[in-house]
């Protein structure tokens, strides 16, 4: 391994594109999708598993998947008989692996059971098998460390199921020879994926950007703030994610994500952005895991969510709306087209109902503030600029029929309601601002370079933008205002803002750079 680092980085680039045989260690789901990854980019692969019935499914099963894939016209059936020739079932794990250049372990996820595999394997691999682990979330140092060489070893975690999602984390653990990582990089690309250098810390790269939207979902479900319903709604339309937090969590199954979010929680010795919610527990002790058990925060008929409907504005009689602040014109005119009485004075008249648009405080901070009448504001949430759904925040001193008008006035425009209660910060400015402060916190420690990270979250999680991206387009200083309030409010140090999204705001420097390290000036 040391002569190969001594060739130079050129080294790296050879070595991926001299590959021509690896083996897959595992037939399950995702050895099954690295091996119908590897076969389709023209390298001869590998399928073994102490269970020879397994490989015997998983060659069949791969087989049918290039099958349809030549039905669908996204392969040709010369190149679908060509990646099948290329398909080998093997004996067991150990099986002689002279001609190999490359191992993947794709078993279950169990420490011991990865380092009882790697020690077999490190005695009968010749000395230039490179040894991956698919880990999704076991320390690469920790496997790595049962070998009597354990700069062979890096984590290459693909994401199910392969073939379709693009992204693969690449982990070089304390002790993997540097120019692993580069050749693995390179690898990934020949085959038409996307790599990104991970982190050898809790949730990598990709589990550990994720907690900041359902972390911070489930901290909004503990304080009774909204419903998941309206979180999600919100997350969806608003912020523009495919899927909200709740929904998500179903999906996966809370039996699964919540030892997840303890797991890294734990990792990063306490971290209070990670701390996980008592509902999760509790939802897992009491067997809501989501889909799978058929309720979670939905309840699923036949596998279908069932989802409540839109909410229903009860008919009051109409009284006219005062709009306060920046948004007075924009929300005005809104209102005005939809035939809505919209005062025009410098003070709302006794009978407005009065809307304030919070950014990072609450409708109660600003009536006080503003010295407006606390019975008759509600707040209208501007994060999105009034284009989609419109977010209400009610506070316990708000006057019902007061509150009813303002609803109907709101509901005239033809925009979707969701109703939530009054908070420091509104549902959708405390998802962004979390989601992007995790992210800024990875770059901080310097896990990972900022243009990994947002290429993680994109592609991994689906987020129409990476967390650092993302805090760029809505505005450094509005995201800090809205920790800052949060963090002020609450006294919870999860609202803490990341040093990266301080130093950049008070800098003028965008979040996506890392801007002049002390490096920098020795080179």
């Amino acid at each position: 391994m040391a002569e190969r680092a001594a060739e130079g980085a050129g080294y790296a680039e050879r070595w991926a594109r001299d590959v021509r045989r690896i083996r897959v260690v595992g037939a399950g789901v995702m050895g099954r999708g690295i091996a119908q990854l590897a076969a389709a980019g023209g390298i001869t692969t590998e399928l073994a598993d102490v269970r020879a019935e397994a490989v015997r499914e998983a060659v069949t099963s791969v087989s049918g998947m290039f099958d349809k894939l030549v039905a669908k016209g996204r392969m040709t059936a010369d190149d679908a008989a060509a990646a099948k020739e290329r398909l080998h079932p093997v004996g067991e794990p150990l099986a002689p692996l002279q001609e190999c250049d490359l191992v993947i372990e794709a078993v279950r996820e169990d420490l011991e059971t990865k380092r009882e595999l790697f020690s077999a394997l490190e005695k009968v691999c010749p000395a230039h098998t490179v040894l991956a682990t698919n880990t999704s979330s076991l320390p690469v140092t920790a496997i790595a460390a049962a070998l009597h060489d354990p700069s062979r070893v890096a984590g290459l975690h693909f994401f199910n199921p392969v073939p379709l999602m693009r992204l693969v984390e690449v982990i070089p653990g304390a002790r993997t020879a540097e120019w692993i990582p580069d050749a693995l990089t390179a690898l990934v690309k020949r085959l038409g994926h996307e790599p990104v250098i991970a982190p050898d810390a809790p949730g990598f790269l990709v589990n550990h950007a994720g907690r900041g939207l359902v972390t911070e979902a489930l901290q909004i479900l503990s304080e009774g703030a909204a419903e998941p319903v309206d979180i999600d709604r919100i997350a969806r339309d608003v912020l523009g994610l495919r899927m909200g937090p709740c929904e998500l969590l179903d999906l996966t199954g809370m039996d699964v994500s919540h030892p997840v979010m303890e797991s890294i929680w734990t990792g990063f010795y306490t971290d209070p952005r990670f701390r996980p919610s008592r509902l999760g527990r509790a939802r897992v002790d009491a067997g809501l895991y989501g889909r799978k058990s058929g309720e979670g925060f939905y309840k699923y008929v036949d596998g279908a969510k069932q989802e409540p409907p839109e909410v229903t504005v009860p008919d009051v009689e109409a009284r006219p709306i005062w709009v306060h602040g920046d948004v007075r014109e924009e929300l005005g005119a809104l209102l005005s087209t939809a035939g809505v009485e919209v005062e025009s004075g410098d003070e709302p008249s006794g009978q407005a109902v009065v809307l304030v648009a919070p950014f990072g405080r609450s409708t109660v901070d600003i009536a006080q503030a503003e010295g407006l009448p606390l019975e008759r504001t509600l707040g209208v949430d501007p994060f999105g600029g009034f284009f989609t759904r419109l977010t209400v925040l009610v506070h316990p001193g708000l006057d019902k029929e007061a509150g009813r008008a303002g609803l109907a006035a709101l509901a005239a425009t033809g925009r979707a309601i969701s109703v939530v209660r009054d908070a420091p910060a509104s549902v959708a400015q405390r998802l962004l601002a979390s989601v992007v402060n995790v992210g800024c916190g990875i770059a901080e420690q310097r896990l990972a370079r900022p243009e990994d990270i947002d290429t993680a979250v994109r592609l991994g999680l689906g987020y129409p933008r990476g967390p650092l991206e993302w805090g760029e387009h809505a505005g450094a200083d509005r995201v800090l205002a809205i920790l800052r309030g949060l963090h002020a409010s609450t006294g919870d140090p999860r609202y803490r803002p990341s040093g990266w999204l301080t130093e950049r705001a008070a800098l003028g420097l965008p979040l996506t750079e890392s801007g002049t390290a002390p490096s920098d000036l020795l080179s």
